[in-house]
């Protein structure tokens, strides 16, 4: 017999909204339960967002961020190896996205370490040079940033040479960032850079991180944040604790916590995009197939910024080996 609280999610499936109340009693589910709750959260995930994105990322500029991120290596606050290098030239982010574009992704992303710009900033106007030339070169292609915090100049500035992405990740529920995230920069400051966003019509990929520390109530609260934001892709994480970091040494997320924390994303955001990203391939292992059918329907491919990811000839088999998806 299903337990209650599913039997009460199943909603979803009607177009109903998953209630805070019902949330809450899904974060309890243990054994059986778990299986069917993911169950449920594949089924929404093919009635409502069942076609696959791949995504893709240039790591465009590297290392030396002012910002203190507790799990970022590239901090200058953390004792963390990180590669260090300047944005990179035009022609390097060309070859990128037509990698990205000849693997199959539908989106291709450029990245970089630190706060932000000011719209005239030179390196700012390199990187819109840069996608002048992606979106001429591969029109058919997504092109996204993620570049930091961004002002109504520079986010009209973005969406005027054809970027039609930003990633801008919550992290975690907004009322703990400074706790388990940053002390530098806050919440606050992320959520307007959104709003710059959705003003402009770019669409606005943010998530959060599993396993900073965050509670099970945590993770409900970002999920419903980034429903009030209506954010239109959010990328997952699982925590890779990097030595040298503040978090090298945190506990890992269980599995099972990311089953249902990833069943739980899809049941309240039904017709979203949830990316697995991070952790997937190094933390998740033997599990990778079965999370993939807890809720999401698509993700990062081809590597992260200072950790391996899988190569996408091995992400696109896996895709086909799962059978319900279907890969580009």
């Amino acid at each position: 017999m299903l337990h209650e609280s599913i039997l009460s999610a199943y909603k979803v499936l009607e177009g109903a909204e998953l209630d805070r109340e019902t949330a809450a009693a899904l974060l309890r589910l243990k054994g059986p339960d778990l299986l069917d709750l993911i169950s449920l959260a594949n089924k929404v995930r093919l009635r409502f967002a069942a076609e696959p994105h791949l995504c893709s990322i240039v790591n465009a500029k590297s290392g030396a961020c002012p910002e203190d991120c507790r799990y970022c290596a590239q901090s200058l606050a953390n004792d963390a190896p990180s590669e260090v290098f300047p944005l990179v030239s035009e022609e390097t982010i060309l070859a990128a996205a037509g990698a990205a574009r000849e693997n199959g992704a539908l989106c291709f992303c450029i990245v970089t370490s630190g706060r932000g710009y000011p719209e005239e900033n030179f390196e700012f106007r390199r990187i819109l040079a840069a996608a002048d030339a992606v979106r001429a070169r591969y029109p058919d292609l997504n092109l996204g940033a993620s570049l930091g915090n961004l002002s109504g100049a520079t986010a009209r500035a973005l969406a005027d040479h054809g970027v039609t992405f930003y990633n801008h990740n919550l992290q975690v529920n907004p009322a703990r960032y400074g706790d388990l995230v940053a002390t530098t920069h806050g919440a606050a400051e992320r959520m307007e850079t959104i709003r710059h966003l959705k003003a402009c019509s770019v669409r606005v990929c943010s998530g959060g991180i599993f396993g900073l520390g965050e509670s099970a109530e945590d993770r409900l609260e970002l999920a419903l944040a980034l429903k009030a934001l209506d954010v239109d892709v959010v990328p997952l994480n699982v925590l890779i604790p990097i030595p040298g970091t503040p978090l090298q040494d945190q506990d890992a997320v269980t599995m099972p916590e990311v089953a249902k924390a990833l069943a739980l994303f899809r049941l309240v955001l039904p017709r979203k995009v949830i990316k697995f990203a991070a952790g997937r391939e190094t933390r998740c292992r033997d599990f990778q197939g079965l999370l993939l059918l807890s809720g999401p329907n698509g993700f990062l491919t081809g590597g992260y910024l200072t950790t391996r990811g899988r190569p996408v000839a091995e992400d696109r088999s896996l895709l086909h080996e799962l059978g319900e998806f279907d890969a580009r």
